[in-house]
């Protein structure tokens, strides 16, 4: 058993990652209030309880981090590969560690000596970056990012976070009537101030859960609403194979979106069925073949590392049937357990249980994607990964996404439309980013919609800053 004292050291929440990092819960306790659960310590002998203290000298939340590191690998044994790093975007640390003005030598030697990256860790983010630099050009203050959320899925998974519901087509109606008055009002917005989506992204949920008459509602709207003169990127994330359908697809490519996401996450029936996804194995080749029957252009599939139960094998056989059917963009997700999740609930220690069939198969896809002649182009980290890895999005080359780029790395203003939605402004001057969110509650969101209209308009296009436009 552990007790951590964390010493007024600042940024407590900061350290109480990293004790996670080490440390499943309930074989620790700290003397933070919020993470403090004293009687984990009961009928412990005192000479079974580890004490380690950040010393008083330490007043700085990167050398208390580094202390807790060094100290715990010390005592666990365990080394992991991101070092200090707690936050999700490493790729914008080591892009704003080059824009101050060093080279990737100095950048590489910062993340392995000052962050404790492991040397392929450090490499890959500055892959990233190299990459990045040339596909995303230079920044254009009129350009913006815009997402456009629909709340619904036919089932919840286990592991699910996100705003995702399920609601008979009145309620969806309802919910679109609303979004579209939303819509409305942003882009009357956006052609006032002079500002234009560079790309569009129509996430969820699952936007193909809806009727595809009320798909190609959505989808004919948004050019009613928004000059698509300049548009890069247009994509409709489709990822549950059981809703997708001819008419739907149609829908989607006459709209002008060429990107479609098919999520499988796994090919294996029974994790299928473990997990709350109500399609078959035999549904996602389906659907991937319909969809190249109607001349979709460009596929991303997810692939989930450490779903309940999976053997590195399974993964392995995934990513080899996935990578069969061609698609130009393959992203791999380590399992991210969070704690709104039911997979949290049923066992809370499962992120820390993982980690080593994890490392088998985030490594095994990296070596499978690169000879397969796709090579990373974005990358985040979240809170509750399994093994505390990553999610890298592998591309086909010049099959990079450039909405998920920028919102990864937070270098454009994205305006996010519908339940659930967060608008994050850019000051590029600043390198800092405001965020006007929406409720996440669907029929919340329905009921106070001139509230989240006006939520933008004094959050983004009416400030005296003048952040766009």
């Amino acid at each position: 058993m552990f007790e951590i004292d964390f010493n007024q050291a600042p940024n407590p929440y900061e350290l109480h990652e990293m004790v996670r990092m080490f440390l499943p819960a309930g074989s620790y306790t700290t003397t933070d209030p919020q993470w403090n659960w004293p009687a984990l310590l009961e009928n412990v002998p005192a000479s079974e309880i580890v004490k380690v203290r950040i010393p008083d000298e330490i007043q700085d939340k990167n050398q208390g981090k580094q202390y807790l590191y060094k100290t715990l690998s010390e005592l666990t044994g365990k080394v992991p590969d991101w070092g200090i790093l707690t936050g999700i975007r490493p790729v914008r640390l080591a892009w704003d560690h080059m824009r101050a003005g060093h080279s990737l030598e100095e950048t590489r030697a910062c993340l392995m000596d000052y962050y404790y990256l492991t040397p392929e860790k450090a490499d890959l983010l500055l892959g990233l970056v190299t990459l990045q630099q040339r596909i995303m050009g230079e920044f254009d203050p009129k350009a913006l990012g815009l997402y456009i959320g629909i709340p619904f899925c036919p089932t919840r998974c286990t592991y699910c976070s996100f705003t995702s519901n399920q609601a008979p087509r009145a309620k969806q109606q309802l919910y679109m009537d609303a979004l579209y008055k939303e819509i409305d009002a942003i882009g009357a917005a956006m052609a006032e101030k002079g500002v234009y989506p560079e790309s569009i992204y129509i996430g969820g949920g699952t936007p193909t859960t809806l009727e595809a008459e009320d798909l190609k509602q959505l989808l004919d709207r948004i050019p009613q609403a928004f000059d698509l003169s300049k548009l890069k990127e247009f994509t409709v994330e489709a990822g549950r194979p059981d809703t997708i359908t001819a008419p739907k697809l149609e829908a989607i490519l006459k709209s002008g979106a060429e990107r479609i996401s098919i999520n499988p996450q796994t090919m294996k029936q029974e994790t299928l069925d473990l997990i709350g996804r109500r399609h078959t194995s035999e549904d996602i080749l389906r659907a991937f073949a319909l969809a190249r029957e109607v001349g979709i252009p460009v596929i991303n599939c997810d692939l989930i590392a450490g779903l309940p139960e999976e053997k590195p094998a399974d993964f392995k056989n995934s990513l080899d049937t996935i990578m069969d059917l061609g698609p130009e963009n393959i992203t791999v997700h380590t399992l991210a357990v969070k704690r709104s999740s039911k997979l949290h609930e049923e066992n809370e220690t499962y992120s820390y249980d993982h980690g080593a069939g994890v490392r088998e198969m985030v490594d095994f896809a990296s070596k499978r994607l690169g000879e397969g002649g796709y090579h990373p182009y974005y990358l985040y980290r979240q809170k509750q990964m399994a093994g505390n890895f990553e999610n890298v999005g592998y591309s086909l080359p010049g099959k990079e996404s450039l909405y998920n780029m920028k919102t990864m790395e937070e270098n454009q203003t994205i305006i996010a439309c519908g339940a659930g939605g967060i608008s994050k402004v850019w000051y590029p001057a600043e390198n800092r980013l405001e965020r006007v969110p929406n409720v996440s509650n669907y029929e919340i969101y329905i009921q106070r919609i001139d509230e989240m209209i006006e939520r933008k308009m004094q959050g983004i296009f009416l400030k005296e800053d003048k952040p766009i436009g």
